[in-house]
């Protein structure tokens, strides 16, 4: 399985060193994911709450999935990439769940029978910086509340950018480009992934407006 890291969970910088990137975890991920695990709700399935990428290009195999929303986080365009989206010099963005608001996503449930593996193979996909901050959620679907764990971004992170003029946007859309791709082409496969789900997020279609009349996709 492919271990592509497609929303970029970086550390807060990024050493280049002969033409390559070297990434410094900001926390231990194996300690996190031990807490997390201790943390787990007992004797329950175990669900994988997303909010981006995770419905778009999932990686993992899912015994059932559902349309969900989490209340008290929401999903924000404004997480800096240096390697899949952008680079150090010229950083692009990506989604994350910050607080605040609601968000409509999907919810995974692993077989049990591999879900300790399929979760450890998305902590290295999600998890390889530390830089998120895991939780276990209360996920509303139309067949009753749930618990799974999502991949949040405390606004305190230094990879959290707050809020950007159109101007500077549009030129992170224009230039940014990393390993996986562009900031718009990543934009542009959110906001198509979400209508397809019939979710309706206004900020992310905002975005995708702007980059419209900007002439910077169709």
């Amino acid at each position: 399985m492919q271990q592509a890291l497609d929303y970029d969970p970086e550390p807060a910088s990024c050493a280049v060193e002969s033409g390559a990137v070297s990434v410094v975890p900001l926390r231990d991920p194996q300690q996190m994911l031990e807490r997390t695990l201790a943390d787990r709700p007992a004797r329950r399935d175990l669900w994988i709450f997303g909010y981006a990428s995770l419905i778009w290009r999932p990686e993992f195999e899912a015994a059932e999935q559902r349309l969900a929303r989490v209340h008290g986080q929401h999903r924000a365009f404004r997480m800096r990439s240096r390697i899949n989206r952008g680079t150090p010099e010229r950083p692009g963005l990506v989604c994350a769940l910050v607080p605040g608001g609601s968000c409509a996503g999907m919810v995974y449930r692993l077989e049990p029978s591999r879900a300790d593996a399929e979760l450890r193979r998305l902590w290295d996909r999600e998890m390889f910086s530390g830089v998120y901050d895991p939780k276990w959620l209360q996920c509303q679907t139309a067949h009753g509340q749930v618990t799974a764990l999502a991949f949040t971004l405390s606004k305190r992170s230094p990879n959290y950018i707050g809020e950007l003029d159109d101007d500077t946007l549009i030129g992170i859309l224009r230039h940014a480009r990393g390993r996986f791709g562009s900031t718009l082409d990543y934009l542009v496969e959110t906001a198509a992934c979400l209508r397809r789900c019939g979710i309706r997020d206004l900020a992310i279609e905002r975005q995708v407006a702007l980059a419209q009349r900007a002439g910077l996709t169709a």
